[in-house]
């Protein structure tokens, strides 16, 4: 009898403890599905011969755009937007003098974008602006039955980004983020290679955005940037990491992020760069100097995400690939690391036993490996035309070449959602003493209907 109470009383404690766990994560509303939509994995819309662009936004970002986008073939830049009646014009400028139709501009209103989102002749809202109007613009684009490409991020709370699944899902139109880095040359040649095994199975990413922007807080207009820093805690600038390991881990392509649990460091230095940069005293800045982010997903894999914008680290995205036989690592050099015994002695085995490329070994190895879209004819024209090495017009083309073939584009609505989730979710933990947060399933049910990413190619 004694016996029993014992173990009727340790079951109560377990289950006590069991509760208690399972209450300790912040649960998150996933939206039931309005009535007639249906998910939009694999959305395909009717090709487009030449893609009309809308240009919205032309300070520092958006005017690299105007000049890559005159380059990509099967596409036009007809109508170019802005506040500033002055950036609308030099936007044109741009256009002109690279021998382009000139476009309609529109500008010098707050709502001017609107105008150029109900034009005939725009089939493409390209949209540059500050993070705050990202959302709202694209989501007037797609109410006028436009295609919306959007820079990062490109939605900043858990209300927008269901508004964009939801408007997608509703019009059936594409809902692109802008997300460059998952173009640029070392992640595509290990993506190539993860998705051919070179590196087992990948367990473990890691991403960042560590960027010193003392050089570049007085470039955004009306101070947006540490304005929203100051205002906002949190990884607010999460995409640039995320993005290329959640390509390599089948994010809601048979994976799915579950749960993460974020913390940060005190804002050592963010008040201090508001008082030297406004002149006016800052006595409360929300956003810490450094914040790390753990997010663990369905299959029992980690990525580690960081975001540091207000110390002088080196720059870096961190992206670093674990897989149970290699490894992968772009910053502070580049370098892969695989299990390789064929050239180490038997005996040398216990304290040698991988192989490390660099250099010469590395592009050797990455050579037998080649990404499907990386054609030498796109990577010299990448190169000439430029855009962050040449990964911005990489990511302009395949947009552009996809809406020409009415193909799938490389990232959906889905990856948009799950990128900048991490904005407030990690706010979320932070703000409640660290505790695990639950990670939506934005796909509402779909994040196994396909099983591994890959590139859409016309036949």
């Amino acid at each position: 009898m004694k016996f029993r109470v014992l173990l009727s009383a340790a079951i109560a404690i377990a289950l006590a403890a069991a509760c208690k766990q399972e209450s300790a994560i912040i649960k998150t509303e996933v939206p039931v599905r309005p009535a007639g939509q249906e998910n939009v994995i694999g959305l395909t819309a009717a090709p487009i011969e030449n893609v009309r662009i809308g240009l919205v936004g032309v300070g520092m970002r958006g005017s690299f755009a105007a000049q890559r986008l005159c380059y990509v073939p099967g596409s036009q830049i007809t109508a170019i937007c802005d506040l500033l009646p002055e950036r609308a014009e030099y936007g044109k400028q741009i256009v002109t003098s690279l021998g382009k139709p000139e476009p309609k501009v529109f500008a010098g209103e707050e709502e001017s974008w609107k105008a150029l989102c109900e034009q005939e002749d725009v089939d493409l809202v390209y949209i540059v602006t500050d993070w705050l109007h990202h959302a709202p613009i694209a989501l007037y684009a797609m109410e006028h039955g436009k295609h919306v490409a959007i820079e990062v991020p490109a939605a900043l709370n858990m209300d927008e980004i269901w508004a964009l699944i939801n408007k997608s899902e509703e019009t059936r139109l594409h809902c692109m983020m802008l997300e460059n880095c998952v173009y640029d040359f070392f992640e595509m040649s290990t993506l190539a290679m993860a998705q051919a095994g070179v590196f087992g199975e990948p367990i473990h990413a890691e991403g960042a955005y560590q960027h010193n922007l003392d050089p570049f807080w007085d470039e955004y207009w009306n101070n947006w940037r540490l304005d929203y820093n100051q205002k906002h805690r949190g990884d607010v600038y999460p995409t640039h990491g995320i993005g290329p390991i959640c390509q390599v881990l089948n994010i809601h392509r048979g994976d799915r992020m579950k749960t993460l649990v974020a913390m940060d460091t005190k804002s050592f230095n963010g008040a201090k760069i508001v008082e030297n940069h406004t002149g006016e005293p800052c006595t409360d800045f929300k956003n810490g100097d450094q914040t790390c982010t753990l997010i663990g997903t369905e299959l029992g894999k980690t990525m580690l995400i960081e975001h540091d914008v207000m110390t002088p680290r080196p720059y870096s995205r961190m992206y670093q690939i674990v897989g149970t036989d290699g490894y992968a690592a772009k910053y502070p050099y580049q370098q892969y690391c695989l299990r390789d015994y064929s050239n180490v002695p038997v005996d040398a085995k216990a304290i040698s036993d991988e192989k490390v490329y660099m250099w010469g070994e590395l592009e050797a190895l990455q050579a037998q490996y080649p990404n499907p879209i990386l054609t030498p004819e796109l990577v010299a024209l990448a190169k000439e035309v430029g855009g962050h090495g040449g990964m911005d017009f990489i990511m302009d083309y395949r947009l552009i070449y996809c809406l020409n073939n009415g193909l799938p584009l490389d990232m959906d609505v889905y990856d948009l959602a799950e990128w900048c989730c991490i904005a407030p979710l990690s706010a979320l933990s932070l703000e409640n003493g660290n505790r695990p947060v639950e990670v939506p399933d934005f796909t509402r049910g779909a994040w196994d209907q396909v099983k591994g990413f890959s590139y859409a190619l016309a036949k």
